[in-house]
């Protein structure tokens, strides 16, 4: 099974990258005016974390903010689904072969990531830049709290003694349901690992489990959201491009070289600055017009 999925995946990635490049090429006179250098680096250095466990989709958020790359907040959850997809396929393909897990379990939690996340970018899309801020915010503060959980091993002692490596009956459907969500509010920048892992540990199954089923969840929504972000526009074309490329050898490095690496102080660093980057979409978005006509 998981040499079935490692070839889905590598579809999914020259299809994310067809998509994607044909729609840059498509529009390659309307890119947009983020900086290729800055955004490649700010790809890097986000995947490379993300492959060691803190997440991409925060520390884009806050980077993106500081760098003020982004003209117009109501792209910023097209350009992170879109720019990270092809650095999370890669992730997950790296990685699916190593633990085994469950295949009716880790195929039905996938699916119900993607439809989640395909009825949550429909939707998204559709979002004022006040409302993608106000969402933003505080998925950025319900990244920190779920991070900061992991980093005191809180969620960690969900999963102790847990032994089993697939789902049946209830929990199934609970497995379902919850994975739906998330891939949902992955559209809105709200990661997926943390609160994945949480559920997964909290139904029983080994701490194990949770790593290829939140990759691959994260791995197949991706592209799917994609599709709706890139058909309505609702993304930055070179700063997506130039996060992918950025991301792609953060991802090889992290996962080749650093995997030892003690990343204790940097997580904390990372939960104080994603929170004050929380409270400034927040604040943001209290300032920002109640009616945006930008399309």
């Amino acid at each position: 099974m998981a040499q079935i999925i490692f070839y889905i995946l590598l579809l999914l990635m020259a299809f994310q990258a067809v998509l994607l490049l044909k729609d840059v090429l498509t529009h390659r006179d309307d890119l947009g005016k983020g900086n290729w250098l800055v955004s490649g680096i700010i790809g890097f250095i986000a995947d490379f974390c993300d492959t060691l466990g803190i997440g991409s989709f925060a520390i884009t958020t806050m980077l993106l903010n500081a760098t003020k790359q982004l003209e117009n907040d109501r792209k910023l959850p097209g350009i992170l689904n879109v720019g990270h997809a092809i650095p999370v396929l890669l992730e997950a393909i790296i990685f699916v072969t190593v633990i085994k897990v469950d295949a009716v379990t880790l195929v039905a939690l996938i699916v119900a990531a993607i439809a989640g996340s395909w009825i949550g970018s429909k939707t998204v899309t559709k979002f004022s830049e006040r409302t993608v801020q106000k969402w933003i915010g505080w998925a950025l503060l319900i990244t920190a709290i779920f991070m900061l959980l992991r980093q005191l091993h809180l969620i960690d002692l969900l999963g102790k003694g847990n032994t089993a490596t697939s789902l049946t009956g209830i929990k199934l459907a609970i497995g379902i349901i919850g994975n739906f969500i998330f891939g949902a509010l992955m559209t809105v920048g709200v990661g997926l690992y943390a609160p994945c892992m949480a559920m997964i540990y909290m139904l029983g199954m080994t701490p194990l489990a949770a790593f290829p089923i939140m990759m691959c969840s994260c791995a197949g929504l991706q592209p799917v959201a994609s599709i709706n972000f890139i058909r309505e526009k609702a993304y930055d074309r070179k700063i997506a491009l130039a996060i992918t490329i950025g991301g792609i050898p953060g991802v090889i490095i992290a996962s080749q070289f650093l995997m030892g690496l003690d990343i204790t102080v940097i997580s904390y660093l990372v939960i104080v600055i994603i929170v004050y980057t929380g409270i400034q979409y927040i604040l943001k978005a209290r300032k920002t017009p109640l009616v945006n006509s930008e399309s």
